[in-house]
């Protein structure tokens, strides 16, 4: 039986249960350091989901993008934050029953896509390196779409400072050197 087996299953399958893992982990756990570490896993399987599907280029955003990047300001988000070590629970689940049926309904419906539909299997590919085509495709026929994609990211991020900036009262601003 286990001469059936190829190999890129047995690589496939240890790579997908240490991202559910890890996506499990944060869902479950109670902690938020916990929760932010199991998100380094999951992102981190994902990074090896995409190497094992040959998208280069996905492989290497997702590690520097979300592990180096966004995972980071995460954990130092939390690290600090002022009396961390005083929350008991930080990631309190609530109605626990009505999560455990949904739960059980979309596994339910998953598997009888996955089974029920008539997957076609083809013959591996040799790799190929996938940024020369998705470097052309962004400055050719998609340069507009990535241009305006880029101006809205700039414009939420100018939004997001406006929103997150402290409104100083007048006493503040000539107790902290401003012009009265």
């Amino acid at each position: 039986m286990l001469e059936q087996v190829s190999p890129s299953f047995l690589l496939f399958v240890p790579i997908a249960l240490f991202t559910v893992a890890g996506a499990c982990g944060v869902a479950f756990s109670r902690n938020i350091v916990y929760a932010a570490f199991s998100l380094l896993a999951c992102f981190v399987g994902m990074v090896g989901l995409f190497a094992f599907l040959s998208a280069d280029f996905l492989a290497v955003v997702q590690l520097m993008v979300y592990v180096g990047g966004i995972l980071v300001l995460i954990l130092f988000a939390i690290m600090l934050t002022n009396k961390i070590s005083e929350v008991r629970r930080s990631n309190p689940s609530s109605n626990i029953v009505m999560g455990g049926v949904l739960m059980i309904v979309l596994i339910t419906a998953l598997l009888g896509v996955v089974f029920g539909f008539p997957w076609t299997v083809g013959a591996p590919q040799p790799f190929a390196a996938t940024t020369e085509t998705i470097g052309r495709a962004f400055l050719g026929s998609y340069l507009l779409p990535f241009e305006v994609a880029g101006l809205l990211l700039l414009a939420a991020l100018l939004a997001a400072v406006v929103v997150a900036r402290k409104e100083m009262t007048p006493a503040e601003q000539d107790g902290k050197g401003g012009t009265p």
